[in-house]
């Protein structure tokens, strides 16, 4: 197949993405609008697979190149690299997925020293030098490769020496002074120079531009955000347009709405005699349109009404970078922008309610890994907390940690299990690993449109920027704020970046906006919620999109819960029952002893008593609860280990009394040798769920009796308890078969003596062993019910233990991309989940009506949820607090199944 390597803005469109990239598509379509786009052309994201493939452009490419660039001087009435006013280009990266700051761009390529000399006697020699000086540094880094803090360090010599403190503030003299400095300092790095021929310097700009697409920042942004490493970037050749050739240019970014509060006002930062990167890097305090327009009224006229186009064209909200030349403006880029997750579900929710986007629309605009976000805890600030500094509230949320000045202290303290908040000047694309390691980024320069602001909210950091006043010294590991303050390494700050506050010491936290407003029993029916006026607009949109969510899903959402708080929790925030109720987890702590002594047949009957006594009163509180719908009660299942002495310090004991000539009882002597016979090799796979039940078959009479009991009472009194059992860790049907017989035979005792007319309680099976789900036909003829306990199910099937997880090779398989996501919290599709597809066609041929669910981790992943819709289970359970994430989830993966077009918000 024949493949387009080039493609002039003129001939592409926004559905070219796969080829053009993101930023090379939309140029294209704004192009077609007919927006004040600078000419152009795309060098495509297959050429450069292939120059990542052959280690060479591709055959031809050149002679298209030269094609294009003939073309553009003709369209723009100059020559490619000659004259007093010639055609200088940028070279910008432009992949199909918005990577901000990950890859690389080279501005004012065409510019040599014959063509400076000639270009000052016609314009501001200033404003020539400024732009070699860029040509200089970018060319170095991008290109040669030097490091950044080399150019940066070559920068402050100079800047030191000129006695000014920004490169804005050197005059003609400085700047030739710089570009100097910066050349003789390639030299001496690499052995080259910038090349004085402007094809050498285009060339090798678009090697290196399509070269980054595999750089260290690149991988790891890309591995985060589950972006394919085989998609390689567009390069876009664009004419240059200048922002910073006089007092009345300029550049800026701008959004169509607020990207941090979803408010549909625009929003942007705008920056005099500038260049783009001067605005994204923060290093200058940029102006608000509102400035603009009393610098620029027609430009900034013209700009908000392009926005306006671009949203209703784009349906989303648009990220727009222009320039004003001597009062022209220049749209250079437009992208679906980035957004805090409360802006998501605000902008989500007002299009839809405008008619920009459908209902369904709007459901797939925003996902679960937005909303838990959303359910983060913010801040209780009591009134003698310290305010350190105040900045912009760049992304939402609360982190409290101690202070790290870089980005590898920064990984390196998260590693030893700190919170740690980055303080910087500003962020760059090399601090990528320090910001994904930090719970708050804070900054002392940069806007809402400034790197660390832009990363931040996409990975759902916390971060405030353009702090006033703040000077950080990296090297002395210290920072002081405008008040005076002096910071150092190590002090606990918390950093709200919904008000852009920055304080002292570690406060108290609350939960979110939409925990308090889903989570809460009390709140569960008023309409505002709790919380300010923000809080509540972001409430009022995460409910509207729920409720849509539930009107088009076709899983159902259940609880994972053992108390009669948690489960009224989850009530609250939507469940439809409870999926799973773990009876160890109720003979837990102070418990223990009680299942320990009928194990060891100590004082035995009491402590079945006593189990059953308390069961009744756990069941009696779930059932009322969730009067009306089901309550699955898993029959215990823990690792036997869970609730037996350590051997090994009963053995200790012993011989201590032995050794001090002290008489043993016979209690202790009794319970050494119980746990040494009971012992496991591997309690994991050991005498557990129904296994246990065999052996100890008065555990399973006790909660049976128990839930029968607690419903019984809950029908006398008037109310509709639906409770059902689940036979655990099932392998054979005869397993089942023996287990659920003896389940009915007390059921029905219990039922007889209680005088009651209740049916017996439904019997199914958690599926969580790779035999079980093979033999699901046979299964399915005993069972009413499946729920696939998907923990288990990944620890048989995989080989490993959960805890390999945290503290052990898994960690190690993950950070060297062996595994690309963590089986036990994101579903397996091609192990795990091909043995839960079996499970669902077998089971479902032999019993048509068979209940389905599941119950492990994986059922509140966001990125699990729509494969178990797709499985066609009837519901999902998890624990409490991602109830709400499981229910958007659900309804969007049903809209998404439909084929529902969804604008990329990536």
């Amino acid at each position: 197949m024949n493949v387009s390597l080039l493609v002039p803005f003129a001939h592409g469109e926004r559905g070219m993405t796969d080829l053009l990239g993101g930023k090379g598509a939309n140029l294209a379509e704004m192009t077609r609008l007919g927006l004040p786009v600078p000419p152009g052309f795309t060098l495509t994201t297959e050429a450069c697979r292939r120059y990542l493939k052959d280690g060479h452009r591709p055959p031809g490419l050149d002679d298209q190149v030269r094609k294009a660039l003939t073309d553009l001087e003709r369209s723009t009435g100059r020559a490619f690299g000659e004259g007093d006013r010639p055609l200088l280009v940028s070279v910008r990266s432009g992949a199909k997925f918005s990577m901000p700051g990950m890859m690389e761009t080279v501005l004012d390529v065409g510019l040599t020293d014959a063509l400076v000399e000639r270009m000052v006697l016609r314009q501001d020699p200033r404003f020539v030098w400024d732009c070699y000086r860029r040509l200089v540094e970018m060319y170095g880094r991008t290109v040669l490769g030097v490091p950044s803090t080399s150019i940066d360090a070559v920068r402050a010599g100079v800047l030191a020496e000129q006695g000014v403190s920004a490169t804005a503030e050197l005059d003609v003299a400085g700047l030739r002074s710089l570009v100097a400095a910066h050349r003789r300092a390639l030299v001496a790095t690499t052995g080259l120079d910038l090349p004085q021929d402007p094809w050498e310097q285009l060339t090798s700009s678009i090697d290196a531009v399509f070269s980054s697409w595999n750089s260290i920042r690149a991988q790891v942004y890309r591995r985060h955000e589950g972006i394919s490493g085989d998609l390689g970037t567009a390069v876009t050749v664009m004419q240059m347009v200048y922002g910073n050739s006089g007092p009345h240019s300029g550049s800026g970014v701008c959004f169509s709405r607020n990207p941090a509060t979803g408010d549909p006002e625009p929003y942007g930062d705008y920056l005099p005699e500038a260049q783009g990167e001067d605005v994204v890097s923060g290093s200058q305090a940029t102006l608000s349109l509102a400035h603009m327009a009393g610098r620029e009224p027609g430009a900034h006229h013209e700009l908000l009404s392009h926005i306006s186009t671009l949203e209703k064209h784009y349906r989303d909200l648009c990220d727009v970078e222009f320039t004003v030349q001597d009062g022209t403006l220049y749209v250079l880029q437009t992208r679906v922008g980035k957004r805090s997750p409360a802006a998501a579900f605000v902008i989500a929710a007002d299009m839809a309610e405008e008619g920009l986007v459908s209902e369904d629309e709007a459901l797939v605009r925003v996902g679960g890994r937005q909303l838990e976000l959303l359910l983060h805890d913010t801040f209780e600030v009591p009134g003698g907390a310290r305010p350190l500094m105040t900045g912009l509230p760049a992304s939402p949320g609360a982190g409290v940690g101690s202070i790290v000045f870089d980005p590898h202290t920064a990984v390196a303290r998260r590693a030893a299990g700190d919170d740690v908040v980055l303080v910087r000047t500003e962020t760059s694309a090399e601090d990528l690993d320090g910001i994904l390691a930090s719970v708050a980024v804070v900054t002392a320069r940069g806007g809402l449109a400034s790197h660390a602001a832009v990363v931040a909210r996409g990975f759902g950091r916390t971060c405030v920027t353009g702090v006033a006043g703040l000077v950080v010294d990296e090297l002395a590991g210290q920072a002081v704020t405008a008040a005076g303050d002096v910071l150092r390494t190590g002090d606990v700050v918390s950093v709200d970046g919904t008000t852009g506050t920055v304080y002292a010491g570690s406060l108290a936290v609350r939960p979110g906006p939409v925990a308090g407003g889903l989570m809460t029993v009390e709140d569960a029916s008023d309409p505002e919620g709790p919380g300010n006026g923000a809080d509540q607009r972001v409430l009022a949109a995460v409910r509207r999109i729920l409720q849509h969510a539930d009107q088009r899903a076709t899983v159902k959402v259940r609880t994972n819960a053992e108390t009669a708080d948690e489960a009224a929790a989850a009530r609250a925030a939507g469940a439809t029952g409870i999926g799973l109720c773990r009876t160890e987890h109720m003979l837990l702590g102070s418990r223990r002893a009680l299942v320990e002594n009928v194990i060891l047949g100590i004082g035995a009957q009491d402590a079945l008593a006593r189990m059953e006594q308390l069961a009744v009163q756990e069941f009696t509180g779930l059932l009322r609860v969730m009067d009306g719908l089901p309550v699955v009660v898993r029959l215990l299942d823990p690792p036997l280990h869970e609730f037996l002495p350590d051997p090994e310090g009963l053995a200790v004991a012993v011989a201590l009394l032995e050794g001090a000539g002290k008489p043993v009882s016979d209690v202790l002597r009794t319970r050494l040798d119980a746990t040494r016979r009971w012992r496991e090799s591997n309690p994991m796979l050991g005498l557990r769920g129904v296994r246990l039940l065999t052996v100890h078959p008065e555990l399973v009479d006790v909660h049976v009796r128990a839930l029968v009991t607690a419903a019984h009472q809950l029908d006398a009194a008037g109310g509709n308890p639906r409770p059902e059992i689940m036979v655990p860790l099932v392998s054979d049907v005869a397993e089942l078969v023996s287990a659920r017989s003896r389940i009915v035979e007390v059921a029905v005792a219990t039922v007889l003596a209680l005088g009651s007319d209740l049916p017996t309680p439904p019997v199914g099976v958690m599926i969580e062993l790779p035999r079980a789900a093979l033999c699901a036909d046979d299964l399915a003829t005993v069972a009413e019910f499946f729920s696939f306990g998907t923990n288990d199910l990944t620890q048989t099937t995989w080989g490993m233990s959960r805890d390999d997880a945290e503290t052990g090779f898994l960690s190690t398989y993950l950070s060297d991309g062996i595994l690309p996501k963590d089986p036990f919290t994101t579903l397996d599709p091609r192990g795990v989940g091909e043995l839960i597809r079996i499970a669902v066609e077998r089971g479902r041929r032999t019993r048509p009506d068979l209940e389905l669910g599941a119950c492990g981790e994986q059922a509140g992943d966001p990125d699990s949820i729509a494969f178990f819709v797709d499985c066609g289970l009837d519901y999902v359970s998890c624990s409490p607090p991602r109830v709400p994430v499981a229910r958007l989830e659900v309804g969007r993966a049903a809209v998404l199944a439909e084929g529902t077009s969804l604008s990329d918000t990536r």
